[in-house]
């Protein structure tokens, strides 16, 4: 019996350790394996690092060769952005394409930037002739003849009678109402070239003595047009006398009070001699009688209404305010016609200009060329201690009110007078106005305000290749009526949310399937 144990004990005791060698066997074969696929696992991680950092290599290869080639090509510029601000605007265009005079551009230690923008106006019109200039110590002749110096930088503009130096202040300004630096380098380039090409410069007269604003309210208006070549001048006629021979538009803002019978005799007779003049007026608010002033209005068979336009429909009209109304803007009048685009103005308190009856427009010699109207949900004003943005019963309505017009008044066979009026003033000044609590804008930046009365001048003075859209090189500022401020909020809040609930349904959903 005792016999029998010990070999129960003696086999149990060898399966024990048959079974010990085979878990250990086991253990090293995990163990291998472990190790191995370990290996295998650094192994997969450093050829993936090995790859990816070989790509990256080669993307940033290709990148600087694709540069390197780019630079070394003088391909042109390709601009994909929305208002093309890397290309030249469609009046740069016209202005070159009808160009007959040979203009040389010189680049003076300027960088690649200035010196491709100037390719372009050669690309355009290889009447412009550009050179670059990167060593000025050896160019005595140019520091002679304009005054530089080695280290000098500028663009230099010359015609063969005439030439203009642009210094580094001449590319940029600032906006101090935004804090940002404007780049204004195509816009010099342009009316340098349209300043050093033109012989004569139509002669703007701003009459001044009885008026609203200040000359210092229009000083962004009558900058543009010394920078695209008008001589603009202000007139007392009280001193002068007469408009001088060589005024190509009078030029009469809105008044605070009466011309004088001295005064209105001299416009009289400019009109009869066929003058051109542009009106920017206010409605007359105070009710004060202008008798002398209104005999002139009186040629062309107008008047300007003392009551204010106010607009209901809330897609036309700014930060819903009745009293700023975004006005219809004919696309195919003389002033905007040759745009080829529809434009927009914001008119700010803005009056109607009034007309005689037709027969009375006939005997004056008169024919109407409408520019601008309100919609046909505006209404007309005159109690102005009402400040509701509704219509009231004391209100009357006005829809479809002409608020800019061209007016041709024949004297004779052989003589025009030409009047544009608008029936509102502060839409070309540079009043600030608020659109944020950080921001605010100048009445001549909103919408196509400058163009619209920028291309009225240049229809009085026979210029219709000046007639276009400016490029807007300053700071984009959207402005937005209240109708599309509500849509733009619903897309930016309300759509996100829809999707975010319609997610957390369809995961409900199928949780509970499972």
């Amino acid at each position: 019996m005792e016999k029998k144990n010990n070999e129960e004990k003696k086999i149990k005791k060898e399966q024990a350790q048959k079974n010990k060698e085979k878990n250990s066997s086991k253990t090293k074969e995990l163990v291998v394996k472990k190790e191995k696929a370990n290996k295998i696992g650094i192994g997969k991680i450093l050829r993936k690092t090995s790859l990816t950092i070989l790509l990256i290599l080669i993307i940033i290869a290709v990148c600087v060769g694709i540069n390197i080639f780019a630079g070394a090509s003088n391909w042109q510029t390709f601009d994909f952005t929305e208002d093309k601000i890397h290309s030249l605007s469609d009046m740069s265009k016209q202005m070159l394409e009808s160009l007959d005079k040979d203009v040389k551009i010189t680049i003076i230690n300027m960088s690649e930037i200035e010196e491709n923008l100037a390719n372009q106006y050669n690309s355009i019109n290889n009447r412009i002739t550009v050179e670059v200039v990167d060593d000025m110590s050896a160019r005595t002749d140019l520091q002679d003849e304009y005054g530089l110096t080695a280290n000098s930088s500028a663009i230099i503009v010359e015609s063969d009678y005439n030439y203009k130096l642009l210094g580094s202040n001449n590319l940029y300004t600032y906006d101090y109402t935004t804090y940002q630096q404007i780049d204004t380098r195509e816009e010099a380039i342009t009316n340098a070239i349209i300043d050093v090409t033109t012989e004569e410069r139509p002669v703007v007269y701003n009459l001044v003595g009885h008026n609203k604003y200040s000359t210092d309210y229009f000083y962004l208006f009558l900058n543009d047009l010394y920078n695209e070549a008008y001589d603009v001048n202000d007139l007392d006629l009280l001193t002068a006398g007469e408009v001088p021979e060589d005024c190509s538009v009078l030029m009469i803002t809105s008044l605070a009070e009466d011309i004088t019978t001295a005064e209105r005799d001299s416009i009289l007779k400019y009109i009869d001699k066929g003058g051109k003049i542009i009106l920017f007026t206010d409605p007359n608010s105070t009710g004060k009688e202008m008798p002398n002033f209104q005999k002139v209005l009186d040629e062309y068979g107008i008047s300007i209404s003392k009551g204010v336009m106010l607009e209901q429909d809330e897609d036309r009209v700014m930060y819903g305010t009745s009293s700023a109304i975004l006005v219809t803007v004919s696309p195919y009048s003389s002033v905007t016609g040759p745009t080829g685009m529809n434009i927009e103005a914001c008119f700010m308190t803005t009056g109607r200009i009034d007309f005689e009856d037709s027969d009375k427009l006939e005997e004056l010699g008169i024919e109407v060329e409408t520019l601008a109207t309100t919609s046909d949900e505006s209404f007309y004003r005159t109690d102005y201690s009402n400040t509701s943005n509704e219509k009231t019963d004391d209100d009357e309505d006005a829809p479809n009110a002409t608020v800019g017009a061209l007016i041709k008044k024949t004297i004779d066979d052989d003589t025009t007078s030409e009047l544009i009026v608008y029936s509102n003033n502060i839409f070309i000044t540079n009043l600030q106005i608020a659109i944020s609590e950080q921001q605010a804008m100048y009445a001549l930046d909103f919408y196509n305000n400058e163009d619209l009365a920028m291309n009225s001048i240049a229809y009085l003075t026979d210029r219709e290749n000046m007639i276009t859209i400016r490029k807007d090189t300053e700071i984009t500022t959207y402005t937005v009526t209240e109708q599309q401020n509500t849509i733009i909020l619903a897309v930016i809040f309300t759509i996100p949310a829809v999707i975010v609930v319609i997610g957390i349904i369809v995961w409900q959903v199928r949780r509970r399937k499972k």
